[in-house]
């Protein structure tokens, strides 16, 4: 069996002193990506067949409003294709040996390997990422390949044989616990069936890599669905299917179909041929599929991450250098469009002022502007929908709290949408406290003692990631007794709620941040793609 280890890109080469063939690495990528990637007409994929629809959608990078491509919008109609061609596919796919289902994923991390700085380019040029949290995520993409495929290796393909010894007794009739034969018995994890996979646009490789690999490892076919409306990434969405297909992944087994929620998503959930689905979004999304599809009278299998509203606290006995450098990165990496992002904080009263000055020094210091520059660190929003979130959540702040520092649009000179990462001083009880946001705004809000903290963090209907920064024993403990959130880390310099790593966190959520109670990246992720059965044969 083979071991497992992550792809820790950047590492490597820092820790080789590589740091400028890494550069040189990406740059070059970007170059031959608007070279000969960018600009083109990209069809859907059903049935392994290149699909036109009567209509197309252009796609512009956030970064400076440079075309990306022209992609297909798909039908309602399209989508039925899809799911009739996964629906075929699923008795044979389900039933190649688990072993030759490995080898597929296997080589599909090793062709992200080979590609793995034009990916990456292209992410970042898609939706605006630097080029750490890019190459980041195609290492994530990568582990996720490796990682399922190992977990599904060292399971044996999930089959466990049990067996039960025989009597020599009779009796004239069964009973519960009545004497028998010998009986062998397999407990078996089997497949659903055709799954529909709903892609985010902040991690459109690793997250839909995971998702789908997931689902298709186990034994199931996809409908994927790249996110096509207000938030495009269409792109890396493609590239996922031409990897998994160069592989070895049969016709129909995966079927790429860009398009509107209201129908290619709605088909989805609407199909009673569809025995999943697979989400990372918003509450609101999501509780609306599950609705829908429950309502028809209908069941299907929900394995959803529905965001998060993410605490730190910070007490009087932290290293407030560690506690800065960890919330800044968390709460204005990538512009905080994560669910995992930072985006409110407790502080001790008695050091409050210090760390809100340090911590906006901080911010202060971020770089804004073309995140392909390696010297910028907060890139473009993703749409104007985030922008106006952005303003209406300043305009609040100003008009009941306090702004530290940023609340400005930043005129860089390109065509994105650039803002400023935001403190905001403000009362726990302001709905800015409350509400997922998705921009570079940060809450701070100040505490008397360490319960009241823990009760602050835990009022919110979310509960994913959160993070401590103290050095007290018994607030450690605290917090990882009563804190409600999925993943915890305390004392993490290098993210404060954020940079979850596969195989060693499992990233999961609690209350309405998932549904399912089990993590991504983790031993028991799998699992969730498959039922149980037992079979037992009388000898």
């Amino acid at each position: 069996m083979k071991g497992f280890s992550n792809e820790s890109t950047y590492i490597k080469f820092l820790d080789n002193g590589e740091e400028q063939r890494f550069d040189a690495l990406f740059d070059g990528a970007v170059e031959k990506a608007r070279r000969e990637v960018f600009g083109k007409r990209f069809p859907l994929y059903i049935n392994g067949k290149e699909i036109f629809s009567s209509t197309e959608i252009e796609e512009r990078s956030p970064i400076d409003g440079s075309l990306i491509g022209r992609f297909q919008l798909g039908s309602r109609d399209h989508a039925k294709a899809a799911v009739e061609a996964a629906y075929a596919a699923f008795e044979p796919w389900s039933g190649t040996d688990y072993r030759e289902r490995i080898a597929i994923f296997r080589k599909a991390a090793q062709l992200f390997r080979q590609q793995k700085f034009l990916v990456a380019a292209i992410l970042s040029i898609e939706n605006g990422k630097t080029r750490y949290e890019s190459v980041g995520e195609v290492d994530e993409a990568i582990d996720f390949l490796d990682y399922y495929s190992m977990q599904m290796e060292k399971n044996k393909g999930y089959r466990i044989k049990n067996r039960i010894a025989g009597s020599a007794s009779r009796v004239a009739a069964g009973f519960q616990g009545a004497p028998g034969r010998g009986e062998e018995i397999s407990l078996v994890m089997k497949p659903y069936g055709v799954f529909g996979v709903i892609a985010p646009f902040n991690f459109p490789i690793s997250i839909s890599t995971g998702m789908s690999t997931g689902a298709l490892i186990t034994g199931n076919t996809v409908v994927f669905k790249p996110s096509s409306t207000d938030n495009m990434t269409m792109l890396t969405g493609l590239y996922i299917y031409r990897i998994l297909k160069e592989a070895g992944i049969p016709d129909g087994v995966f079927n790429y179909v860009s398009g509107p929620g209201s129908e290619v998503g709605d088909e989805l959930v609407s199909s009673s041929k569809v025995s999943g689905i697979v989400f990372t979004g918003s509450k609101k999304t999501g509780l609306s599929m599950m609705a829908k599809t429950f309502g028809m009278g209908m069941h299907k299998t929900f394995v959803v991450e529905l965001g998060g509203k993410d605490p730190s606290i910070v007490s009087k006995t932290a290293d407030l250098e560690a506690a800065v450098e960890g919330i800044a990165g968390s709460a204005f990496g990538y512009s905080g469009q994560k669910c995992s992002a930072c985006s409110r904080v407790y502080v001790q009263e008695s050091v409050k002022e210090e760390f809100i000055s340090k911590l906006a020094e901080k911010a202060r210091s971020f770089r804004i502007g073309n995140p392909l520059s390696k010297d910028n660190y907060i890139g473009p929003l993703i749409s104007t929908f985030a922008l106006e979130r952005f303003k209406s959540a300043v305009e609040e702040a100003r008009a009941h709290g306090r702004v530290v520092c940023g609340g400005n649009i930043v005129d860089t000179g390109l065509q994105g949408l650039y803002v400023e990462p935001t403190i905001v001083e403000i009362d726990h009880s302001n709905r800015l406290f409350h509400e997922e946001l998705f921009v570079p705004f940060l809450v701070v809000d100040s505490y008397k003692d360490f319960g009241e903290a823990v009760r602050k963090a835990n009022d919110t209907e979310y509960g994913l990631t959160a993070g401590l920064y103290s050095k007290s024993r018994s607030e450690i403990k605290e917090f990882f007794g009563k804190v409600q959130s999925g993943v915890m880390y305390c004392n993490r310099g290098i993210g404060a709620t954020t940079g979850a790593i596969v195989g060693a966190h499992a990233f999961v959520g609690w209350k309405s941040s998932g549904t399912t109670g089990k993590g991504t990246g983790s031993r028991f992720y799998l699992q969730q793609f498959m039922q149980e059965q037992s079979q037992a044969v009388v000898k």
